[in-house]
């Protein structure tokens, strides 16, 4: 059969997924939705709501004073907000709640900085429970929606994590959880969430402050700020939409294979494509796919004329997790080739699925 495969998407079935019965469906809806669960997570959120009622009722007649209050506890009353922010994230406490307050309480600027560490902090310490004993958990929680987020982070590293947090296709809070299940080191994990935090974080810290404005009863300067809060407020909203249309354009050029696909069209003559293995020599020679040309990432700029016959024709490119293979895979684009097959999966979910491999 001719090959064919999914343009530029990430794929929703890549492995079969366990059926579970009624009874363990109900035990984990139990484990993670149940009474206690939410009942905590109302507390939280009842609690801040709560407070921040109760100061704006103290402070009714006064706006000013609150902000002295704020002043005169230094930097101790940022880091209280901050741990605040944190635990919140956690909790699943919205984090627009938050991000309000902060902008009513510090301002547009510093509001801004002490809402991205909170929300960082706390997406941090989320990342770091699911990576360090909240595995199972987790995956129960997120159900199928895991697997394409663990396939795109095998494919796109830290770039798949800022478009997961441009786009919010996921729950910000639960996403915190999931990517700890994700081989995404710490460090590009927690730079791209606070990067790609910076828009929506701006924009409600601004609101915060112009809702501020508004109870001070300075119409002027709340118009302005409402006015700027609104502005940001759209660009935030827009970005979603643009970095969407930049992502379906920019993953045009390649198709995706599943290795059963994969391995059915290889046994065809006139329409197999070409397997190129882009792993080292010593785990190509640990074992490999009948017929894979092994020519290692490094080398591949070097060596790339030796599929210069291939520049039109299906050229299927496989590694051991897919990252490479989306190197690859740009080096070949730039390089001319235009029919391009990136593997789902790469050898990992081969040797799963206990396929012929050779060694040598």
């Amino acid at each position: 059969q001719p090959f064919r495969g999914t343009v530029g998407t990430y794929p929703i079935n890549r492995r079969p997924f366990e059926q579970k019965t009624s009874a363990e469906t109900s035990a984990q809806a139990g484990a993670c939705d149940g009474p206690s669960h939410h009942t905590a997570r109302m507390k939280v959120l009842i609690l801040l709501l709560g407070l921040a009622g109760g100061l704006a009722f103290a402070f009714r007649d006064s706006p000013a004073s609150l902000q002295e209050m704020i002043t005169a506890a230094g930097p101790w009353g940022a880091v209280v907000f901050v741990l605040l922010f944190a635990v919140g994230t956690v909790l699943f406490v919205p984090g627009s709640v938050h991000a309000l307050a902060g902008g009513a309480l510090f301002g547009p600027v510093l509001g801004t900085v002490l809402n991205l560490s909170g929300a960082t902090l706390g997406a941090v310490l989320a990342f770091l429970a699911a990576r360090h004993g909240m595995r199972d958990w987790v995956r129960a929680r997120t159900g199928a929606r895991l697997e394409p987020l663990i396939a795109g982070v095998e494919a796109e590293g830290w770039r798949f994590v800022a478009f997961v947090r441009l786009v919010p296709l996921f729950p910000f809070t639960l996403m915190n959880y999931a990517f700890g299940v994700t081989r995404i080191g710490l460090v590009p994990y927690g730079v791209t969430t606070f990067m790609c935090m910076i828009p929506g974080s701006l924009a409600y810290t601004w609101l915060g402050f112009a809702g501020r404005e508004a109870f001070a009863g300075d119409g002027t300067g709340a118009i302005r700020q409402g006015s700027i809060a609104l502005a940001l407020l759209a660009v935030a909203l827009f970005l979603p939409r643009l970095v969407k249309r930049l992502r379906g354009t920019a993953q045009a050029f390649f198709t995706r294979a599943e290795v059963t696909a994969l391995r059915q069209s290889l046994q065809a003559n006139d329409t197999a494509p070409r397997l190129v293995d882009v792993r080292g020599a010593l785990e190509f020679a640990g074992g490999h796919i009948d017929g894979a040309i092994n020519i290692p990432l490094p080398d591949l700029t070097k060596q790339v004329h030796v599929l210069k016959d291939w520049r039109n024709r299906p050229l299927a490119v496989i590694c051991r997790t897919d990252r490479r293979s989306r190197a690859a895979l740009d080096i070949l684009k730039t390089q001319g080739f235009t029919n391009l097959i990136l593997v789902n999966g790469s050898m990992l979910e081969w040797t799963r699925q206990s396929l012929p491999v050779v060694q040598e």
